[in-house]
């Protein structure tokens, strides 16, 4: 019987992770204030006015920018404010004014160094969230998986690394890619497993100390054929999830 470990939500792509007790989620939307901010590094093309996917590589990432997990954020989604820690004084600015836009990228240009391939600037579009795929999905991790990874490549292996919104506990490893496909209920919502997740180079960031210290796609692709780790999920039905709430898979139907 798998359930849910933990939640985590990342408010501005790149960044570190928030954890959560719980939250609602929303049929055919994606988990709430995650990835709703980006800071584009170099002109990306992104327009508000008519927001749409772009490739993780246009903005500061870590799959790019190792450095960023240097830094320890908090968000608060009713005011906006997001707070830094790591680099000189604790900055704290409100994203969704111009004002404090402004003075985050200030702060951010001074930390990213020759790493900008440009002006930094902070994005959002209502609505949108900027997210590795196009599709309004959440994420997940299997913890058994990660525990198999970190046999592979004879390290410990943070979890975080992997970014996603909810890790589960109780499958066998791997077991997560067999979800792909069917629907299950999950607190008070009702999921549908949509995609395997084909992992890039963020995941040798260690969360820790801002090292790319392994090579996670490499080992998987040499000893599996394969780079994927974790699998993503449409909600088509709205309710609330928390720790501790077990997956109850749905028959397949047949006929």
């Amino acid at each position: 019987m798998a359930s849910i470990a933990s939640l985590y939500r990342y408010p501005v792509k790149g960044f570190s992770a928030e954890a959560l007790g719980g939250t609602a989620l929303h049929p055919h939307r994606r988990f709430d204030a995650d990835r709703i901010y980006a800071v584009e590094n170099g002109p990306s093309g992104f327009d508000p006015a008519a927001p749409s996917y772009q490739p993780k590589a246009k903005f500061l990432c870590l799959m790019k920018n190792a450095r960023l997990a240097g830094l320890e954020t908090r968000f608060d989604p009713a005011t906006h404010v997001w707070s830094i820690d790591g680099h000189g004084a604790p900055f704290a600015a409100d994203l969704s004014d111009p004002a404090g836009r402004a003075a985050t990228e200030a702060f951010l240009t001074g930390f990213m160094g020759d790493e900008r391939r440009g002006p930094l600037k902070v994005l959002s579009a209502p609505g949108h969230a900027f997210t590795d795929v196009g599709k309004p999905y959440i994420s997940f991790i299997n913890l058994s998986s990660v525990a198999a990874v970190a046999d592979l490549v004879g390290e410990d292996v943070d979890p975080l690394r992997f970014r996603a919104n909810l890790y589960l506990d109780g499958l066998e490893p791997w077991q997560e890619f067999e979800l792909v496909g069917r629907e299950a209920t999950l607190g008070g919502a009702r999921v549908r497993f949509a995609k395997r997740t084909q992992r890039c180079a963020a995941t040798n960031v260690n969360p820790a100390t801002a090292a790319r210290d392994l090579d996670i796609p490499g080992t998987l692709l040499r000893n599996l054929d394969h780079m994927d780790c974790g699998i993503y999920a449409e909600v088509i039905a709205g309710g609330d999830v928390a720790i501790g709430d077990t997956l109850h898979l749905h028959e397949i139907e047949t006929g």
